[in-house]
């Protein structure tokens, strides 16, 4: 029914049309599985955006970076968009020198900037 049991789960906030994940500690393979198959589901009841906000994240594998294009390609196919935010710079040389790409992702700074990505005017929007 879904990924592995014993997994941690990160939790997916609904704000709007648009999701949000905020991966906060290093992520096991069960974890990202467990995520991938939240987001898609998720994405597939109506989201039109994705926002995965990795600043807590110190390392992404290989493993990761497929599972965070797979999420990407899912959430396109659902006519969504996805967008990293708060990617460490020692996180993108290590893609970089690793010769991974996350194919579909769009990149943000912050959580405010990746709303604004998406067309959410976010919580400080207004009058």
């Amino acid at each position: 029914m879904s990924a592995e049991s014993g997994a941690e789960r990160i939790p997916v906030l609904r704000l709007g049309d648009v999701l949000i994940a905020a991966i906060q500690q290093e992520l096991t393979d069960q974890s990202a599985l467990a995520l991938q198959q939240d987001l898609t589901e998720m994405a597939a009841a109506g989201a039109r955006g994705v926002i995965i906000e990795i600043s807590g994240v110190e390392i992404i594998d290989s493993f990761l970076a497929r599972i965070l294009s797979e999420i990407a390609a899912a959430t396109s196919m659902l006519a969504g968009r996805t967008v990293i935010a708060g990617m460490r710079p020692s996180v993108a040389i290590t893609l970089v020198e690793m010769g991974l790409s996350l194919r579909g992702l769009r990149t943000a700074r912050s959580l405010e900037d990746a709303l604004s990505i998406l067309g959410h005017s976010g919580p400080q929007a207004g009058r």
